[in-house]
């Protein structure tokens, strides 16, 4: 009989795969709300580090006679960050790598090498379980601090606009998993990855462009002949976690630019879901596992 990450259940009709997926899901549902309280307060917590920002930049445009930075007004600057809030709704995965670090170093994941779930399929379930029940939670806040700060927005994008927004969050949830992912299955060569964890939530902060826009970053050379470090950074996978889908609601960025980076961010995502797949194949054919 075989069995392994792979291996279907006995019986498996067509959709077996589908119904275990199902089953999933809404076990992973559950258990994310079993401390709704703690969810609830957590969730609102995040909005606080608003009124801080709209300070801070009110602050430096009032330092300066630039109407605009980096062809940001104050208002653009304050209707960006909030868009990252919204991108990073989608992109971030908080504790994913750390915990598949620790099943694989306590020895919790085995039960996936004999067991017909798939490993990585059952954390996809449970970060949909976790993001379906954040967007529930957190629905009413985003919606009164977006009504409340509308003055800062400019008129309602067209419908294409609109559409290429929801795709690039769409694709950023992905980008964020596979890359989180990918990370954790380091785990099957390192010991602790804690340090590497921490030297991507470094990296991933600045060239998100979570903490500024990343067009503030053209006039500085990369050290590439003819390119600048925001010419670099827009072919990495990072910017698609907060910047661009923020970007191309405020018309940043249209056309046949938008197209690009569109198909630039759909192809990050292809290479890391391989990557990921890649690395739990090579790490479960040297993990070793003892006890009950």
């Amino acid at each position: 009989m075989s069995v392994g990450p792979d291996a279907p259940a006995p019986g498996a009709g067509p959709f077996a795969g589908l119904r275990i997926w199902w089953t999933m899901l809404v076990i992973s549902i559950e258990e994310r709300l079993v401390y709704r309280g703690d969810f609830a307060l957590g969730t609102l917590m995040r909005f606080l580090p608003i009124v801080t920002q709209v300070f801070l930049w009110t602050a430096v445009f009032s330092a300066t006679s630039r109407g605009d930075i980096a062809g940001y007004s104050r208002n653009d600057i304050v209707a960006y960050y909030l868009l990252t809030m919204l991108s990073r709704a989608f992109s971030s995965m908080p504790g994913l790598a750390t915990g598949i670090a620790r099943s694989i170093r306590d020895g919790s994941i085995k039960k996936f090498l004999v067991q017909p779930v798939d490993y990585v399929s059952f954390l996809f379930a449970s970060r949909i379980a976790h993001k379906l029940v954040y967007y529930v939670v957190a629905a009413a806040p985003f919606a009164l601090v977006f009504f409340v700060c509308r003055s800062f927005f400019p008129p309602l994008p067209d419908a294409m606009t609109v559409a290429a927004f929801g795709a690039a969050l769409g694709l950023s949830f992905l980008l964020g998993f596979f890359l989180e992912a990918t990370l954790g299955m380091l785990g099957f060569w390192f010991l602790e990855i804690s340090s590497l964890v921490f030297g991507y939530m470094l990296v991933q902060y600045l060239l998100s462009g979570h903490m500024f826009p990343i067009d503030m970053l053209a006039g500085i050379p990369s050290g590439i002949p003819g390119t600048s470090l925001a010419d670099v950074v827009s072919w990495l996978p990072f910017q698609f976690t907060a910047y661009f889908p923020a970007a191309v609601w405020l018309g940043k960025i249209q056309g046949a630019e938008l197209g690009r980076m569109l198909l630039v961010e759909a192809g990050w995502v292809v290479v890391l879901a391989i990557g990921c797949r890649f690395a739990w194949r090579r790490g479960t054919r040297r993990y070793s596992a003892f006890g009950g």
